[in-house]
């Protein structure tokens, strides 16, 4: 959680911009901007691993997608790793 943290992963989107169907994942509002609840992205993170190591094992195929312009290269770099 100590690298979510140092990584910035916590910051959501400005409060005008959300999904509302995050709103479980909401852990609070600090500055007009959300706060993601760590402890449940690092299960979901666990749960997603899983999923794709499944898939990949089994000879299936992930899409790796980047939406936000400062995190396309680095998704591209490590999908690219990952074959």
């Amino acid at each position: 959680m100590k690298q979510l943290l140092e990584a910035g992963v916590h910051f959501g989107h400005q409060m005008r911009r959300w999904d509302p169907r995050m709103k479980p994942y909401i852990f609070t509002e600090r500055n007009n901007i959300y706060i993601v609840d760590l402890q449940q992205t690092v299960k979901l993170v666990e749960v997603a691993y899983d999923i794709i190591r499944e898939i990949s094992s089994n000879g299936g195929n992930v899409l790796f997608v980047g939406t936000k312009k400062q995190a396309q290269e680095s998704i591209k770099i490590e999908a690219e790793r990952c074959g």
